[in-house]
C-alpha cells in the first residue's frame, strides 16, 4: 500500500521528497503562502496551486486513515477479518470502496434477513443457491416452525430470500462495477411536479427535462437538485430501458444480468433457477438500485459542488485583487429612493471624516439642495472620487453626481459605481460596530462602498467571502468545504500583496500569514499604544507575538519609511544576511541598489547562496530589489456606463455598452451594463472561438465592452456578446465535406439507449421558434446546436 506522501507526489507529478517536506511544514504550522515564498529550497520550488492541492489531499486522506483504522477495529472486534478482507481494505483508495468492503459487517438495525437469519433460514438460502437442483418448496418443508414464526414454506421461502437479498446488495467488487457501469450510462430525468409550472415557473428549462447523469455540468446539476428540494421537480435515474424483467424475470436487464452471473445464477431450468433469478430481480430493485441512486446522485452533487466551490473561488480572488485607486480623499454613496442617499467621507487612509443623508429623489426632491451640499462637502475635504453603490436608486444617484460634476467642473471629482455586494452585511456586522459604535447601520454601508474603492482587498476581508456574491449556488454546497476554499483564496490574496502593519485594520491583519484574530488585534492595540512601527523587530515586543508567529508573518508585513527599506519589501528578515552579503560584495548601499534593475540583473545568484539559502530565494530577493513592495494588482481603471441608459426599457438590441463583470460562472459572465440587472455572456458568445472556461477570457470586475442580443422584459434578463463583429464564414468547399464522427455502437454493448423524448422539442428548438429575430453569431451557434 502507498503511503500518503507516495500517493499525493503521484497526483501532483512531483517527487516524494517534496511532498514530504511541505507536509512536514504544514505539520509545524506554516500556512501555504509562507511554504510557497519562503521555503522554496525544502519544497524544491512547489507553488501555492500545488501547495493548496496538497493540503486538500492531506486532509482527505488523512480522514481515510482514520475511517480505515476504525472499520479495521469494528471488523476485528466481531472476530470476522480475514487476511484478505484486511488486504482489501488497506488498499482501499477512496471513501466508497471502503464503505463497500465494510457493507456487510456495518452494524445493521433489525431487517427481514436479519430475522430470517434468527429464524434459522440461513442455510436453506444457501442450499438453494449453491444446489439449484432443490426443488424450493419440497427444500422449504424442513424449516417450516410454528414457534420460530415460520408457519408455512412460503414464509420460510420468504425469509430465505430476504437473506441472499441482502448476500447479493454487499458484494463490494460487484456494487464497483455496477456503480461505475450506472456512473458513464445512466440518464438523469427530471419532471415538474403535479401543479407546481406556477409555482416553480424559474425552473421552466427543468419540466422535461433529461440528459446523460455523467455530462451534467455543475450548475444544471445544482438547478436541478435546488428544484427538488423546493418541491418543484422530480429526479429519477433511468438506469436500464423498460425491460422485459418487469414481466419475464427469466431475461433480466443488463445490471440484473452482471449480479445473477457474479453470483453463478442463470436459467438452466433447474428446479430453483426461477426462484434465485426472481431473488436477483428483487436484490437489484429493492436493495442494489435505491443504494446506487442514491450514491450516484450523491457523487454528481459532490463533483458539482466542488465545481460550484471552485467558480466562487476563482472569482473570489479576481474580486479582492481587483485594482485599487489607492490613497484619495474619497466619497461614498449608498444610493437610496425614499429613505435618502447615505453619504460618507473618508481621507486618503480610510478614516471616516463626515457623514450625511441627502433626499434628491422622491419624495422629498431636494435634488438642487442635494448637489449643492455635495460640492459644499467636496470643496472642504478636497475630495478627488466619487464611489457610488450599484444597488436600488443608483443610476438616479450616478445622474446627480453627474449634474454636480457639471456645474462645479473646478473641483475636479471623478465618479465611479462599484459593487456594493455584502455591505449590509458588513454594517450589522460585530467589525462594523466595533469600528463604528456610534454610527447608524445605514451610513455604515457607504464608508464601505467608499473604501472598496480606495483598496477593494482590505475592506472585502471584512465581509463573510459567501456573502459578496461572486458564486452559483453557493448557498446549496457543502458549507465546511465552501468556508475552507474561501478563507484559503482570502490568505492566499492578502499575502500576495501584503500588509501595511501601519494602517491595516484588524480584520486584514488576521488573514496576514501566521496571524489570527487575536493577534492582529494585540498588533493594533500595540500600534494605538506605542505609535507606528518603525521596524519590522519590534514586532517581537507585541505580546503573544513569538517567534513562530514572526517567522511567519513578518515577510508580508511592511513598514513604509521606516528606519530600514528593506521592512517595506517582501523580503524576509532572515534573509537579510543575503542582502548584506550582496552589499558587501558589490560596495553598495542598499539605497543605491533598490530599484537599479540594469545593474541587479548582472548579479549572479549563485554567488551569494549558503546552507540555508539557495539560488531560488536568491534569485527573488534580487527581483524584489527592483520594485520592492510591488503590488501585483492591475492599474486601476472603470467602465462608463451610457446615458440614457438607466432600466432594462432602454436596451435594444445590437447596442454596444460598457460594463463591469459582476459574476463567472461555468456558463457565461454576468456584466453589469447600468440597468439594475445584470446581463448574461452566455460561453458561446464570450469569443468568437472555443472557449473551455468563462475564466480563461474574462474575470469578476473586469471593464469589457458588450452587444446587446435580446432583452426579456417579462423574465428580467439581458442576452449580451462579446462578439463585437459577426465572424464571416468561409464557404465549404465541394471536396471537403462536413462530417460528423458517431461513436459506433457496437452490437455487444448492452448499455441503456439515451432517453427519448420526441413529444417535446429541445430547449435550442423552442428558442429558435420563439425567437426568429435572432441573426448573426447566436443564430449561426444555435443553428449548428441543433445539427448536433
Amino acid at each position: 500500500m502507498k503511503t500518503i506522501p507516495q500517493r499525493i507526489a503521484a497526483e501532483l507529478s512531483v517527487q516524494e521528497h517534496q511532498v514530504q517536506s511541505a507536509i512536514l511544514l504544514l505539520d509545524e504550522g506554516a500556512t501555504v503562502p509562507f511554504i510557497a515564498r519562503y521555503r522554496k529550497e525544502a519544497t524544491n520550488g512547489l507553488n501555492d496551486v500545488q501547495l493548496r492541492t496538497l493540503e486538500e489531499r492531506l486532509h482527505y486522506l488523512r480522514e481515510l486513515d482514520e475511517r480505515r483504522e476504525f472499520i479495521l477495529t469494528s471488523i476485528r472486534e466481531q472476530e470476522k477479518l480475514t487476511p484478505e478482507l484486511e488486504a482489501a481494505i488497506q488498499e482501499a483508495e477512496t471513501k466508497t470502496r471502503l464503505e463497500d468492503l465494510y457493507l456487510p459487517y456495518k452494524p445493521k438495525r433489525r431487517s427481514r434477513a436479519k430475522v430470517a437469519k434468527e429464524a434459522g433460514l440461513e442455510p436453506l438460502a444457501l442450499d438453494l443457491w449453491q444446489n439449484p437442483t432443490l426443488v424450493p418448496e419440497e427444500a422449504a418443508t424442513a424449516y417450516v416452525n410454528a414457534e420460530k414464526g415460520i408457519e408455512d414454506t412460503k414464509q420460510a421461502l420468504e425469509g430465505a430470500r430476504h437473506i441472499l437479498m441482502e448476500k447479493f446488495a454487499e458484494e463490494a467488487e460487484l456494487l464497483g462495477e455496477l456503480r461505475e457501469y450506472l456512473w458513464e450510462n445512466a440518464v438523469l430525468v427530471s419532471k415538474v411536479l403535479e401543479d407546481k409550472e406556477e409555482k416553480g415557473a424559474k425552473f421552466a428549462d427543468y419540466f422535461d427535462y433529461h440528459e446523460a447523469l455523467q455530462a451534467i455540468p455543475s450548475h444544471r446539476a445544482l438547478a436541478l437538485f435546488r428544484g427538488r428540494k423546493m418541491d418543484i421537480l422530480q429526479l429519477t435515474l433511468v438506469t436500464e430501458p423498460a425491460a422485459a424483467t418487469e414481466t419475464d424475470p427469466l431475461t433480466p436487464g443488463y445490471c440484473e444480468g452482471k449480479i445473477a452471473n457474479h453470483f453463478n445464477i442463470s436459467n438452466q431450468n433447474r428446479p430453483a433457477d426461477t426462484w434465485l433469478l426472481e431473488t436477483v430481480h428483487a436484490a437489484w430493485n429493492f436493495k442494489v438500485r435505491p443504494h446506487l441512486d442514491a450514491e450516484l446522485l450523491t457523487r454528481l452533487r459532490e463533483r458539482s459542488e466542488n465545481e460550484a466551490i471552485k467558480v466562487f473561488a476563482s472569482n473570489l480572488q479576481d474580486l479582492l485583487l481587483a485594482a485599487p485607486a489607492g490613497p484619495r480623499v474619497t466619497m461614498g454613496l449608498d444610493p437610496g429612493l425614499r429613505t435618502g442617499v447615505k453619504v460618507a467621507i473618508i481621507d486618503n487612509t480610510g478614516k471616516l471624516l463626515d457623514t450625511t443623508t441627502l433626499y434628491p429623489h422622491a419624495p422629498k426632491k431636494q435634488w438642487q439642495q442635494s448637489i449643492d451640499k455635495l460640492a459644499e462637502l467636496a470643496n472642504q475635504y478636497q475630495i478627488e472620487l466619487i464611489s457610488i453603490g450599484n444597488g436600488t436608486g443608483s443610476r438616479e444617484t450616478d445622474k446627480l453626481v453627474m449634474d454636480l460634476i457639471k456645474q462645479h467642473p473646478q473641483l475636479g471629482l471623478y465618479k465611479l459605481v462599484v459593487s456594493e455586494a455584502g455591505a449590509s452585511v458588513y454594517s450589522a456586522s460585530k467589525i462594523a460596530a466595533q469600528e463604528f459604535p456610534d454610527l447608524d447601520v445605514s451610513i455604515r454601508g457607504a464608508v464601505s462602498i467608499a473604501r472598496r474603492l480606495q483598496d477593494p482587498l482590505a475592506e472585502l476581508v471584512k465581509i463573510e467571502p459567501k456573502s459578496i456574491g461572486v458564486g452559483q449556488y453557493q448557498h446549496d454546497v457543502n458549507k465546511a468545504h465552501l468556508a475552507r476554499s474561501l478563507d484559503a483564496v482570502v490568505e492566499d490574496c492578502v499575502n500576495a500583496v501584503g500588509v501595511d502593519i501601519n494602517t491595516a485594520s484588524i480584520p486584514l491583519l488576521s488573514h496576514v500569514s501566521g496571524l489570527n484574530m487575536g493577534l492582529a488585534r494585540s498588533l493594533v492595540e500595540f500600534r494605538d499604544k506605542n505609535g507606528t512601527f518603525l521596524n519590522r523587530e519590534t514586532l517581537k515586543q507585541v505580546p503573544r507575538f513569538g517567534e513562530k508567529s514572526f517567522e511567519q508573518a513578518a515577510g508580508f508585513l511592511r513598514i513604509m519609511n521606516g528606519d530600514n527599506p528593506l521592512d517595506a519589501s517582501a523580503v524576509h528578515p532572515e534573509a537579510y544576511p543575503v542582502i548584506e552579503r550582496i552589499i558587501a560584495k558589490t560596495n553598495r548601499s542598499i539605497k543605491s541598489l533598490i530599484g537599479e534593475s540594469e545593474f541587479l540583473r548582472t548579479l549572479q545568484p549563485e554567488d551569494y547562496i549558503d546552507e540555508k539559502f539557495g539560488i531560488p530565494t536568491v534569485t527573488d530577493i534580487i527581483h524584489e530589489l527592483e520594485k520592492p513592495g510591488r503590488d501585483p494588482r492591475p492599474v486601476f481603471k472603470t467602465a462608463h456606463f451610457q446615458e440614457g441608459i438607466e432600466e432594462l426599457e432602454d436596451l435594444e438590441a445590437d447596442m454596444v455598452l460598457e460594463g463591469i463583470v459582476t459574476n463567472v460562472t461555468n456558463f457565461g459572465a454576468f456584466v453589469d451594463i447600468g440597468v439594475h440587472q445584470d446581463g448574461l455572456v452566455h460561453i458561446s458568445a464570450l469569443s468568437n472561438g472555443y472557449v473551455k472556461d468563462p475564466r480563461e477570457v474574462v474575470k469578476a470586475g473586469e471593464v469589457v465592452k458588450v452587444k446587446v442580443i435580446e432583452v426579456d422584459l417579462k423574465r428580467r434578463r439581458v442576452a449580451l456578446t462579446m462578439c463585437l463583429e459577426e465572424k464571416k464564414r468561409e464557404p465549404r468547399k465541394r471536396d471537403q465535406p462536413e462530417v460528423f464522427n458517431k461513436p459506433r455502437r457496437d452490437s455487444r454493448d448492452k448499455r441503456p439507449p439515451a432517453v427519448s423524448n420526441s413529444k417535446r422539442p429541445s430547449r435550442t428548438e423552442r428558442n429558435l421558434q420563439s425567437k426568429p429575430e435572432f441573426v448573426g453569431i447566436m443564430a449561426e451557434a444555435f443553428a449548428n446546436a441543433r445539427k448536433r
